[in-house]
């Protein structure tokens, strides 16, 4: 089925009966060791979009050589890449001056995964950067989340294509099946996760803490409310 699920806990149900119709394409590149995660969402991503609208590329190390498909992408000037940072431009504001289709590229895998694929690859760095603002906290509660703004995949990806596309349906139809996946856990057994931040900040946390120097100033940050 497109939800690859076990019957008793099947997404289909909560699928868009027919992909959406988008002209933004995505690149999802995917971390190896997002493959093995159950409850991953870039499956339910794709399951919402068209094929040809929503392409997943695995791995660590992308160059022209391997990946000549990516690389012309990568050098499109239409082509963004979501990745929060000092370079990045909040995504709306492209959005308004585009009038084209475009091509994001999203990495998927933990904060240091993604950072990983990011610095470690000179493709990535050719697209115009862009970022979502912090307006929204993650409704993927059954994992653990750095800070209340951090989002899944699955949900980066609903608000960008509403936003370049200009449609809020689009967002809600995207977030759809994983309110379902979340809500199924929840019955069988799956606990709230709160963000590492809420922990920290309401003395909730407790696991031992990082003797790391600079994850532990990161820990302080957090509970500072300092962005990172």
């Amino acid at each position: 089925s497109p939800c690859s699920r076990p019957q008793k806990v099947c997404l289909c149900p909560f699928l868009p009966v027919h992909p959406l119709k988008v002209s933004t394409c995505l690149y999802i590149i995917q971390h190896p060791a997002e493959e093995s995660r159950v409850l991953r969402t870039v499956p339910l991503l794709a399951a919402c979009l068209p094929p040809d609208k929503c392409k997943i590329l695995v791995g660590r190390r992308f160059n022209e050589d391997r990946y000549p498909e990516l690389a012309t992408v990568c050098r499109n000037p239409s082509t963004l890449i979501l990745y929060p940072g000092a370079e990045a431009t909040n995504l709306e504001d492209v959005a308004v001056m585009s009038s084209s289709p475009s091509v994001m590229i999203i990495i998927d895998g933990t904060w240091s995964q993604a950072k990983d694929i990011f610095y470690k690859n000179s493709l990535f760095r050719l697209p115009k950067q862009v970022q979502l603002k912090p307006s929204i906290s993650s409704q993927y509660v059954i994992r653990t989340q750095p800070t209340n703004t951090c989002l899944s995949t699955l949900e980066c990806a609903a608000v960008a294509l509403s936003i370049m596309e200009k449609n809020k349906s689009i967002q809600e139809t995207i977030l759809h099946p994983l309110h379902a996946l979340c809500s199924f856990q929840l019955q069988h057994g799956a606990q709230i996760h709160h963000s590492k931040e809420h922990l920290l900040k309401n003395g909730l946390y407790d696991k031992p803490m990082p003797k790391n120097k600079r994850k532990l100033r990161r820990m302080e940050l957090l509970v500072n409310n300092v962005k990172i």
